[in-house]
């Protein structure tokens, strides 16, 4: 037999390739001695096989060309090595390595209704925030730098990079969509803040299939957390809705009458609707019919999961064969391979759902005065509920635009907006509806509290004091004119507010109590529980009398999105005021309401609070002064911050304990979604 003999340097080679022939599964719980990377929980490919000291093999879900093949308009798909980018996203799971399989249960309120939570555990988008909610890093893009001055803003992305119908996905998809769809008034009415720079458009470079360069009229340094938070994606796929823009494609019109549309434009908002919101009915709802005749059933992605069946009852997702994150043995995510969303309209179906474990996870929705119940049968149902920290807090608001113009002139009359906020008991209250586990305060739009925050801010009119309401309610000649116990309106007709509420985004206890207290100090009221459609349809169209609905958002949001400081002060889908305001402002003059002064005032306050760096002397200046005008104006009466419940079943692994049950930060996107596993 043959003796090789080896020089210490080979044998060290030797070594180095064995050990580099597979990767080890480091966890966030056990990183085997692997070294931490530039970003938490997370590796570029690179920097984890020289951390590691190893090459990665790819290997993918067993079951993928079976989803593939659900996916309407998908060719056949190619090898693994060719769907994955050059340098996908290495994601360290939590707790272990997990393995593919299942279906996550998930209930929303209705199509457009409760759910964003849905959405949040399969969403992407250029940059995410990690689940410190202070560390912003990549996902999409690769990397990202500024210029000095905050008005350059330089994205890189993945090579390689594919949508879910195996197309490249580039630089051109996110100008596409800044320049052919937020900024066509023929698809988006008018532009988002968060597109607009102090009210002035941003231009987008693209150098190369790579390079994407943001060009800012003026600093904002607040736009790369807005990519990190929002629901909005930056990107949408121009080799397939560019095909019906009539920008990007001269047959626009007639490739969208092929397919029995009358012009490119209704095409793109069957596909993409006439918001940047994610979930309006794919073709599947609003075109049924037409279906065959499309592409795609749905618009291409780059979520972990793609919509291949719909209707009013829910929807159903297959994962994305294409998807660009593995785990650390190189695993292609997500793990679970199927989402089914169930459309429940009924507060009480939700909660006994919940209870009998037919749903996996459920954050959205969830109230704390439905915590007992869930708390009840967790063992029984072996599932866990954790009350974690609410962003935002029940807030309500009077209509300063009513269509009845005696209410418009009372509502707009910030004597009658603090007597109502002085009427309230908030100590009642955070017992009754939060256990005690709540911190009574005014509303301030931020939350958490920042440091140029003072406490007589946090405070105001914020006390029970009825017979300060009472004295502010009579000095407005609110009175009793027929001795029924309640005060009327200057004409003598009754004055009784209709209180509308929408489960979805406050307790209904809450706002019996609420209503018991304006009852208390002669203001009459009706509370009756509606759907969240109901509430938002009926707020749009300015006809109710209070709005209701959890309110606030973080620092970090409010840097890069203004929308709480300007009519109608949120968007849609939140708690809004000032319709005809808002109107106004849009409009130019020629409909509406003019707004009062100090509305203009804090208009050009919020965009130089964007403009200026966080942290500095400058900025706090602003945002104090931004938190004394909404203080002063009192448009929207605070109650309490307390917690809320996030619930998921104990076989659904991977799944960390939430910094915050809150849309702000987008309810589970920072929890990393596609590493949560089904126990088999």
């Amino acid at each position: 037999m043959k003796t090789i003999l080896y020089s210490g340097a080979a044998l060290i080679a030797l070594a180095s390739a064995v050990s580099a022939a597979s990767c080890p599964g480091v966890t966030v719980a056990d990183p085997m001695g692997v070294a931490a990377g530039a970003f938490p929980e997370q590796y570029e490919l690179s920097e984890f096989e020289a951390a590691a000291n190893c090459t990665m093999e790819f290997s993918e879900n067993p079951s993928i060309g079976d989803f593939n093949a659900q996916i309407q308009g998908n060719p056949d798909m190619p090898a693994l090595a060719d769907r994955l980018p050059k340098e996908p996203l290495v994601v360290a799971p939590y707790d272990e390595i997990g393995t593919y399989g299942g279906t996550l249960d998930i209930i929303s309120n209705a199509t457009e209704a409760g759910t964003s939570d849905m959405m949040s555990v399969r969403h992407v988008n250029l940059v995410r925030y990690s689940d410190d909610l202070q560390t912003i890093v990549p996902n999409v893009a690769k990397s990202w730098e500024w210029n000095d001055d905050f008005t350059q803003l330089t994205f890189h992305l993945r090579e390689g990079h594919r949508w879910s119908d195996g197309e490249p996905f580039t630089s051109a998809d996110v100008k596409f969509w800044y320049d052919n769809l937020m900024l066509d008034e023929n698809v988006i009415p008018s532009p988002k803040d968060y597109v607009l720079v102090g009210g002035e458009r941003m231009t987008i470079d693209t150098p190369d299939p790579l390079t994407v360069v943001f060009n800012l009229p003026a600093p904002k340094p607040g736009l790369l957390s807005h990519f990190a938070n929002h629901y909005a994606q930056a990107f949408q796929p121009m080799h397939f809705l560019g095909q019906y823009h009539p920008d990007i494609n001269p047959n626009a019109d007639a490739n969208a009458q092929a397919i029995g549309f009358e012009s490119g434009y209704d095409v793109i908002k069957a596909y993409y609707g006439s918001s940047d919101w994610m979930d309006t009915p794919t073709p599947m709802l609003g075109h049924p019919d037409l279906v065959a005749n499309m592409p795609f059933a749905a618009s291409p992605t780059l979520e972990s999961h793609i919509v291949v069946s719909e209707s009013t009852e829910g929807r159903h997702f297959v994962a994305n064969p294409y998807f660009f994150m593995v785990d650390t043995t190189g695993q292609q995510l997500p793990y679970i391979n199927e989402h089914d969303e169930v459309f429940v309209s009924e507060t009480e179906v939700r909660v006994l759902k919940l209870v009998n474990a037919e749903v996996d996870y459920k954050t959205q929705a969830l109230q704390l005065d439905m915590a007992p119940i869930l708390l009840e049968n967790q063992e029984a149902g072996d599932y866990t509920v954790e009350l974690r920290p609410q962003i935002e807090l029940g807030t309500f608001a009077f209509n300063v635009t009513s269509e009845d113009l005696e209410k418009r002139e009372i509502f707009g009359n910030v004597d009658f907006r603090r007597a109502m906020s002085v009427a309230i008991n908030r100590d009642e209250i955070n017992e009754v509806v939060y256990f005690g586990l709540g911190q009574p305060q005014q509303y301030i739009a931020f939350s958490p509290t920042p440091s140029f925050v003072t406490d007589d801010q946090i405070n105001a009119y914020a006390q029970f004091d009825p017979d300060m309401a009472n004295a502010m309610l009579d000095n407005m000649g609110l009175v009793d004119q027929d001795g029924d116990g309640f005060r009327d309106l200057p004409s003598g007709k009754p004055l009784v507010l209709n209180l509308q509420v929408a489960t979805q985004g406050i307790s209904v206890k809450l706002v019996e109590l609420v209503g018991q207290n304006w009852r208390d100090v002669g203001i009459n009221n009706t509370v009756k529980e509606v759907t969240t459609d109901e509430y938002r349809s009926a707020q749009s169209s300015n006809q109710l009398d209070v709005m209701m609905y959890g309110k606030s958002i973080p620092l970090a949001v409010i840097l890069g999105n203004n929308e709480l400081f300007v009519p109608p002060f949120e968007n849609y889908f939140g708690m809004r005021t000032g319709m005809l305001w808002a109107e106004y402002i849009e409009s130019g003059g020629a409909s509406g309401v003019e707004p009062p002064a100090w509305v203009y005032q804090m208009g050009e306050d919020i965009d130089a609070f964007q403009a200026a760096v966080a942290g500095t002397p400058e900025s706090n200046e602003i945002g104090n002064r931004l938190v004394q005008e909404v203080v002063d104006s009192m448009l929207f009466i605070g109650t309490v911050k307390a917690v809320s419940p996030v619930y998921h079943v104990n076989s659904l692994h991977n799944f960390p304990e939430f910094q915050t049950a809150s849309y702000a930060y987008y309810w589970a996107y920072p929890y990393r979604g596609p590493q949560w596993n089904l126990e088999q």
